[in-house]
């Protein structure tokens, strides 16, 4: 792990540990609970920074006091991305180990443990989108189902998506209840059925959160499309997958998705994130090329990001016998075939207005190996091979009582390591 130079120290010593994943060149937005009101944070080492008390207590701008004193981020996003340097710019300087002690005494004040803290939802979010931005998801999942044609012909040539439900996104922490749904017939003839999801599933998907609206009808150019998305937070986008093989067609994906997604309580700015800014990913010989309103020279050569995943499996009778969570699969965003920017002008290009707050997300992030996929339909091939765990236990998919987790980060050469925090949940059983 990378030393802190001293450019990126700290007074608060955790900070400065190479193993924190928040250190002072993170800084990532969050909600939490303070004398039972919801306070804006930033996370710094082991500690939350109370953006409230800052606020109030006259260690921030004046343009910055009403929005940092707001219980969601979406009225700092509205001012945009200049406001949004500012409020960095301060919050790095009240923590970097040249404050004043004047100054560190009253940043003290506003300090609090993350150990036992409640987290909220930092960010009201009207609406959410999902990609699929993933090839080698598209790849592999279609070729269980379509093993003569895995891709369609658009999928080169458009980034791919649909509108998710914003009212059921739930904060990481909060338990998912397996969904009732109707499902296939067993046999031609046969009436379908309606019950708990016999093949649910996680989805490990990266969100991005959009910081500024653009008007009904104006679409955003490619060229500005990045200065349009505020940061990112880790996304499960929960799927029943024997719902959705019932209903997905012809108008797509509805209650086999729609009844959760859960979301990490960390907002990582889009700023801390520039160390790991990468090309956009390299397309095979033959592939075509992005129609113009896609294609942007600056996008194509630091438009994607190079961030890794984890995704950990957590059973009962592994928490019982007190064993750590099992890693099951690791991928990265290097792997994706469409940018962020791509994403924003995509979306907007038929005149659609983006809101703040909005969330638009990557789709099941995979790799080319088996190993790196970003869901169970991928790792077990629809339940066809089974993933044994140490445990002694069989998951074709998931049972009640298991618990994923998500976990992300970025490492590069000569930059500190960040980490985007868990995103977790426990599968309950459907109510009766």
């Amino acid at each position: 792990m990378a030393k802190r130079s001293v450019a990126h120290k700290s007074w608060l010593p955790e900070a400065n540990d190479p193993a924190t994943s928040f250190p002072l060149t993170h800084l990532p937005y969050g909600a939490f609970e303070a004398d039972g009101q919801r306070h804006l944070c930033v996370a710094i080492g082991a500690h939350l920074l109370d953006l409230h008390h800052c606020a109030e207590s006259g260690l921030l701008p004046a343009s910055l006091v009403a929005p940092c004193k707001a219980p969601v981020l979406n009225p700092l996003m509205s001012l945009g991305p200049r406001e949004w340097t500012l409020l960095r710019q301060t919050l790095t300087d009240l923590l970097h180990n040249s404050a004043k002690p004047a100054k560190r005494a009253r940043v003290e004040e506003a300090l609090h443990s993350i150990a036992g803290a409640t987290l909220y939802k930092p960010v009201e979010i009207p609406n959410y989108t999902d990609f699929y931005a993933s090839i080698h998801h598209a790849t592999r999942v279609g070729s269980l189902f379509r093993p003569d044609s895995p891709l369609l012909p658009n999928y080169k040539h458009v980034p791919i998506g649909y509108h998710g439900r914003a009212s059921s996104v739930v904060p990481s922490g909060a338990p998912v209840l397996r969904p009732h749904g109707q499902t296939r017939p067993s046999h031609p003839g046969k009436e379908p059925s309606f019950g708990p999801s016999r093949t649910l599933d996680f989805e490990l998907e990266l969100a991005f959160y959009v910081g500024q609206s653009n008007p009904l009808g104006t679409p955003v150019p490619i060229a500005r499309a990045a200065e349009h998305l505020f940061g990112v937070s880790l996304l499960n986008d929960w799927s029943a997958r024997d719902i959705q093989a019932w209903e997905y067609q012809p108008l797509g994906p509805f209650l086999g998705k729609n009844f959760a997604t859960t979301l990490s309580p960390w907002v990582t700015p889009m700023a801390a994130l520039e160390p790991f800014r990468a090309p956009a990913a390299s397309r095979p010989k033959g592939d075509p090329r992005p129609l113009p309103y896609l294609r942007n020279a600056v996008d194509q050569r630091q438009g994607a990001l190079d961030l890794q995943f984890e995704v950990f499996l957590s059973t009962q009778i592994s928490r019982e016998n007190g064993l750590a969570p099992f890693r099951i699969s690791q991928s990265s965003t290097r792997d994706l075939y469409w940018t962020p920017a791509q994403f924003v002008a995509h979306h907007t290009s038929n005149g659609c207005n983006l809101q703040v707050g909005d969330i638009l997300a990557t789709g099941t992030i995979s790799g080319p190996a088996v190993s790196s996929a970003g869901c169970l339909l991928e790792l077990t091939r629809n339940g066809a091979e089974p993933l044994k765990l140490p445990t002694g236990e069989m998951r074709a998919f998931l049972e009640d009582g298991d618990e994923i987790i998500l976990s992300g980060y970025g490492e590069v050469p000569g930059q500190p390591r960040i980490g985007l925090g868990d995103c977790r949940a426990t599968i309950l059983p459907a109510r009766h």
